[in-house]
């Protein structure tokens, strides 16, 4: 593998002569490149990466990718900033067809207006060339896997920060008021 100028993972697989039982793709990530993951992704450690991955076609020139990814990383607690160990565990089930080909193209109803479903399938990712970067696809889900917000177990909210002004007694427990300071700057002038 190598390094991927949109992620940290490049392992291009030629998808020119794909088998009709297609091809199983492995990826381990060695050492630099989980230091590249770590670096590209925020985290404090990347200690495993595994993507096992299965490229088949899928109806006249597409290409279906399968699989799952998991791996093993350090985050920092958005509260306390305590390191956090935790699994990611993706499935990947995706699908690519050539730029040309009509089923890129996005649904349309009778009125021509764009169909979009929540719930529905997702459209095909369009490709260029006779080859798919599994290391890419397998990252991209990897970072959709992480938790953006990890907090340490047992760890609350932080509350909200209480300022007072002037007498302690007389403005106890007073939230913090951004115009506070407006008010006294329009009395002066």
């Amino acid at each position: 593998m190598t390094r991927n100028l949109d992620g940290a993972l490049s392992f291009p697989v030629s998808i020119q002569r794909l088998p009709q039982k297609g091809l199983t793709i492995k990826i381990d990530a060695d050492n630099k490149e989980r230091v590249a993951l770590r670096d590209f992704h925020q985290l404090q450690d990347v200690k495993s990466f595994k993507a096992d991955l299965q490229i088949v076609p899928w109806k006249k020139d597409g290409i279906r990718v399968r699989g799952v990814v998991k791996a093993e990383i350090v985050q920092s607690c958005i509260v306390t900033l305590e390191p956090i160990d935790a699994k990611v565990e993706a499935e990947i089930d995706t699908l690519f067809v050539p730029e040309n080909s009509r089923l890129a193209r996005l649904p349309l109803d009778e009125n021509g207006e764009l169909i979009i479903s929540a719930e529905g399938p997702d459209i095909p990712e369009t490709f260029s060339g006779d080859t798919l970067d599994a290391g890419a696809i397998a990252e991209e889900f990897f970072e959709l896997a992480i938790d953006p917000y990890p907090r340490k177990e047992g760890v609350e909210a932080v509350p909200p920060v209480v300022v007072t002004y002037g007498n302690a007694d007389e403005d106890a427990e007073k939230p913090a008021n951004p115009f506070a300071a407006l008010k006294d700057w329009k009395q002066k002038t």
